[in-house]
């Protein structure tokens, strides 16, 4: 594993396991990629399994500061006793990674409300999910604590190249979700990553991640099955060279597949 250290001092693995919409076989599935060798967990408030990723973890024996854990708040009503509520589900009882899961009209409000979680050390890391224009600029305007990670939806059709440029200035780290784009328009069978594949031998999962991990984006694919999370982990031992990764940004569309881009 390769490792973004974040601007709180924290070091969050570049490639997690990702929970949304795996329904009631999420405690299997985490319990599988615990196993399998990932040490990066996301999960929300809004998923609804939160409850199952504790007792996966509970069951995986791995040492609880081996792990990175986030969640997400999915409303900013009484900020702290909701956190309360999460740990008590995840069995922990501190988080990783808090992030609010997108714009409520107060976030900023909320956002000084996780500020005080942190001194509070039931918090390490604080950051965004869906976050673009002005409620993202509000935020890097009168934080207290920095955000130290944007989460955003990011694949080869949506590849915010320059608010990627932008974040590292301000120390704030791009983690994507859907990196495979769900698997929407043939993202695994465009030809160059077909190509890529084949030159590098690699399946096209492990070129796409590969892809942006190596600008040090992180990524948290989901899969139910253990051959394919053992497969997006084992992207650590080769690289793609300096025009290929120019080939790649090259796809770049700046168009989003889910609505969330603004």
């Amino acid at each position: 594993m390769e490792y973004a250290t974040l601007s709180c001092g924290e070091r969050m693995p570049l490639v997690g396991y990702g929970t949304y919409q795996l329904g009631g076989k999420t405690e299997r599935c985490v319990r599988e990629a615990l196993a399998c060798g990932y040490r990066s967990i996301d999960t929300a408030q809004y998923y609804g399994n939160e409850a199952d990723v504790g007792r996966a973890i509970a069951a995986s024996g791995v040492p609880r500061e081996d792990l990175f854990l986030t969640t997400k708040l999915q409303s900013g009503h009484n900020v702290a006793a909701s956190v309360e509520a999460s740990l008590r589900k995840l069995r922990t009882d501190y988080l990783d990674l808090l992030l609010i899961h997108w714009p409520m009209g107060e976030s900023l409000a909320i956002y000084h409300a996780m500020e005080a979680l942190v001194r509070r050390g039931r918090v390490r890391a604080l950051g965004l999910s869906n976050f673009y224009g002005h409620v993202y600029d509000e935020i890097i305007a009168h934080y207290a604590i920095c955000p130290s990670v944007i989460q955003q939806e990011t694949h080869l059709y949506l590849q915010n190249q320059e608010r990627q440029k932008i974040y590292q200035r301000q120390g704030v780290t791009l983690e994507a979700w859907a990196p495979f784009g769900e698997g929407r328009e043939n993202m695994f069978r465009l030809p160059l990553v077909e190509e890529l594949a084949a030159s590098y031998r690699r399946t096209p999962a492990q070129i796409i991640l590969r892809f942006f991990v190596q600008q040090g984006i992180v990524v948290i694919p989901k899969t139910r099955h253990p051959n394919r999370m053992a497969e997006n982990l084992a992207v650590f031992d080769f690289a793609l060279s300096d025009a290929d990764m120019r080939r790649l940004k090259r796809l770049d569309q700046e168009r989003s597949l889910f609505g969330w881009y603004q």
